[in-house]
This record gives C-alpha cells, sequence and structure tokens, in this order.
C-alpha cells in the first residue's frame, strides 16, 4: 500500500493503513506546483446547487472528448455530488486512467482543453490534480489499481443513501467551517476523523450496486436543499471569458475566471485551496 508523507487534499480516505497525520507546509509545498496561498479565514460553505451535477456532465463531455478511449472512469465525487449537502462550490472529479504517473498520455490533451495540472504526488497512489478551464474544480486522476478509487465512491454513496450520516457528516462540516484556518487545508485535515467513523461504522454501498447516477434529493436531508434562485442557494457568477482566471489556491494561470456568490455575500473570487474529493 503506497504510503506519503501527510495526508492529501480533501479525500475520503481510511482505514488503520490509510491514517495520516497532517500535512505540513512543507509536504503541501512540495506536492503543489505553484505556490500555496493562505487562508486565515473561515471556510465559506454553500447551500446545495441543483445545477452542480449539471457543471459535472458538461466537464465529462468534454474530458471525454479531449482523452476518448484513454478514460476507465469518469465519476463526479466530493460534497457537490451529494445531493442537499453543504459544500464548497468545487467540483470535484474523479478521473481514472492506465497510468497517471504516465502524464504523457493524457496531461497534454486536457492542458489543449485549459486544464491546469496543479497537484503532483507520486509516494501516494500517483495522485494528479488539474484545475478546470472554467469551472471551479478538481480533477483528481488515479491509475486503475488505486485503492482510493473505491474508498472515494463508498464514502460518496453512503452520503447519498444513509440520512443519519449525511446529517452526522454535514454537521461536522459546518461547525468546523467557522473556525479560522491557516491553510484550506488544515481544515480539511480536520475532517478526516469523521470521515474514518463513518466508513468504519457503515457498509458501503457495494460497487456492483452503484448506478452512477445522482438521486433525487429527499425530504429525509432535514429540509435544508434549498432551490436554485433561493438567498441562502450558491450560485456560479462567470467573468468576462477575456479575464484572467484565479485558480483555487490564487495562482494566476490566465485564461477564464469564475466568481461565487452564497446567500447575502459579495460576490468574491474564489481563492481557497481545498484540493480533497469527496469530504467538502
Amino acid at each position: 500500500m503506497p504510503k506519503r508523507a501527510g495526508r492529501g487534499l480533501d479525500r475520503p480516505l481510511t482505514g488503520p493503513d490509510q491514517r495520516r497525520d497532517p500535512m505540513t507546509e512543507e509536504q503541501l509545498r512540495r506536492v503543489t506546483i505553484g505556490e500555496p496561498i493562505r487562508h486565515d479565514a473561515p471556510i465559506t460553505l454553500c447551500e446545495y446547487d441543483p445545477t452542480w451535477p449539471e457543471l459535472f456532465s458538461r466537464e465529462e463531455r468534454r474530458i471525454r472528448k479531449a482523452l476518448g478511449d484513454r478514460v476507465i472512469q469518469l465519476e463526479h465525487v466530493g460534497s457537490t455530488s451529494v445531493p442537499g449537502l453543504a459544500a464548497k462550490p468545487i467540483i470535484d472529479v474523479l478521473l481514472v486512467v492506465a497510468d497517471c504517473a504516465d502524464e504523457s498520455t493524457y496531461v497534454p490533451a486536457l492542458e489543449a482543453e485549459g486544464y491546469v495540472l496543479r497537484i503532483r504526488e507520486p509516494d501516494w497512489y500517483q495522485h494528479r490534480l488539474l484545475k478546470g478551464p472554467d469551472t471551479n474544480l478538481n480533477l483528481h486522476v488515479f491509475s486503475t489499481a488505486a485503492a482510493e478509487i473505491d474508498r472515494m465512491l463508498s464514502f460518496r454513496d453512503l452520503l447519498r443513501t444513509n440520512p443519519e450520516t449525511w446529517e452526522l457528516y454535514d454537521q461536522t462540516k459546518r461547525e468546523l467551517a467557522r473556525r479560522t484556518w491557516k491553510y484550506v487545508q488544515n481544515y480539511a485535515d480536520a475532517k478526516s476523523e469523521i470521515i474514518e467513523q463513518i466508513l468504519r461504522s457503515t457498509t458501503p454501498t457495494p460497487p456492483e450496486s452503484r448506478s452512477g447516477g445522482v438521486p433525487r434529493p429527499r425530504a429525509l436531508h432535514g429540509g435544508r436543499l434549498r432551490a436554485r434562485g433561493d438567498p441562502n442557494a450558491c450560485a456560479f457568477i462567470c467573468r468576462d471569458p477575456s479575464a484572467d482566471r484565479a485558480t483555487s489556491d490564487g495562482t494566476d494561470h490566465g485564461g477564464r475566471g469564475q466568481s461565487l456568490a452564497c446567500g447575502d455575500q459579495a460576490r468574491e473570487t474564489v481563492t481557497a485551496r481545498d484540493f480533497r474529493p469527496a469530504t467538502r
């Protein structure tokens, strides 16, 4: 089982062999292509937006067009894939390829579509992460044999199908988000305890039982699901295509940009860095 120093980037890992210490600033710099940006603030969570699956579908079409049959599996993961769950408005996408360490087989094709490689983790399943061209997203790339793939999907499916688990995780995220964090990574690390607890105490959905679709939001979700247009809902607002793009860690790579608005908060460029997939 691959080991690496420090925990990764908002991912639903766990099990005894996956326990990690919180990522240090040195470790964060080592895996990041570019400069990590300090956050020094609470985390902004948005109420569930039913357009999030639509944004995933758009990216799915773009990725499949770029890579063709090199795509082995493509999934919407993270909190934006769970109906009703509060989340940072960052679409997490899981891409499985034959060998993610061989960047030449997929990175140039994705870069031609506007994606930017931001994370390289050779010591943790050879994980790669790219940012999107015009939607604030995290594209997580793994090879077929990576055990993390099933953990990510299992955690997502537990949140989708188990109301008690959904409620526990939603409440914990909201409580942690109110604190001030030096890096968004620190917030992500703080969620690992509840994620481990959930994965160890609940039986995951068997892979063969997964439909791959997004279930309809249910009333069991505490009545928190709000329709788009509600003042407490989160909306994506795209800037002019000629504007510079700020990635989620604030690094300017040029190209198109995106802002967000949550409730009555003023519009702000997305700068919070949190690359972890299924725990947002």
